[in-house]
C-alpha cells in the first residue's frame, strides 16, 4: 500500500495488523480519485471508516486542506496516526476512535460540512444507506460535495437518497464504488 499521487506520492502506508480491516487496493484508490478528483483545490474531507487512513491521506496528498479520520478499532486509529506522521500530515488531521453513527452525531453538533466524504465500511456490516441519509439530513456535505462509498459488489445502492443522487458507480472485481452528489439546487 502506498500513496498513489500528490505531494506524498509513492510514500508507503502501514496496514492495520490482523484481518479486521480490508485496505483499498492502490488500483481501486487510483480509479476512485480519477473519478472524484483527481486533485483538489483545498477543502475538508471525512474518512469515516478510516482503517489505515489510506483514502483520507490520498485526499490530503491530492490537495485537501484538512481531514477528519474516524475508526472504532484502536489498532486502526494507531496506524492512521503513524501513517499521517510518516507522511508529515499530522497537522492537517483529526483522528478519533468512535463508531460511525456516534462520530456523525458529534460532527453534527460541530456544524461543519465536508467537501468529500469517504465511506469504506466493513463489507459484512453495510449501513451505507442509513449513514448517507444522516449525512444528507444534517447537511454534513457542502453544496458541491461528493460522497464516495466503497462496498461489496453484491450491495446495490439506491439511485437517490434524500436530496442526493447516485451519479456514478463502477465495479472492480469484488469491490464496487458509488458516487453521490446533491441534486442541483437542493440542500436539506
Amino acid at each position: 500500500m502506498r500513496v498513489v499521487s500528490g505531494i506524498c506520492k509513492g510514500h508507503p502506508l502501514k496496514a492495520v495488523p490482523g484481518n479486521t480491516t480490508r485496505p483499498t487496493t492502490d488500483k481501486v484508490k487510483e480509479s476512485i480519485f480519477n473519478i472524484i478528483g483527481p486533485y483538489f483545490d483545498g477543502g475538508l474531507v471525512l474518512d469515516l471508516f478510516g482503517g489505515s487512513g489510506g483514502l483520507g491521506i490520498e485526499a490530503l496528498s491530492r490537495g485537501m486542506d484538512r481531514a477528519v479520520f474516524v475508526d472504532r478499532d484502536t489498532k486502526a486509529v494507531q496506524v492512521i496516526k503513524q501513517n499521517l506522521q510518516s507522511c508529515r500530515l499530522t497537522e492537517k488531521a483529526e483522528v478519533y476512535r468512535n463508531d460511525a453513527e456516534r462520530a456523525l452525531r458529534a460532527l453534527i453538533k460541530r456544524e461543519i460540512a465536508f467537501d468529500l466524504i469517504l465511506l469504506d465500511p466493513p463489507y459484512k456490516n453495510q449501513k451505507i444507506v442509513s449513514i448517507i441519509s444522516v449525512i444528507e439530513q444534517h447537511s454534513l456535505l457542502t453544496q458541491t460535495g461528493i460522497i464516495m462509498a466503497e462496498h461489496d459488489i453484491s450491495v446495490e445502492l439506491p439511485s437517490e437518497i434524500g436530496a442526493l443522487s447516485l451519479v456514478r458507480s463502477e465495479d472492480y472485481g469484488i469491490t464496487a464504488i458509488s458516487i453521490y452528489k446533491l441534486k442541483d439546487g437542493e440542500h436539506s
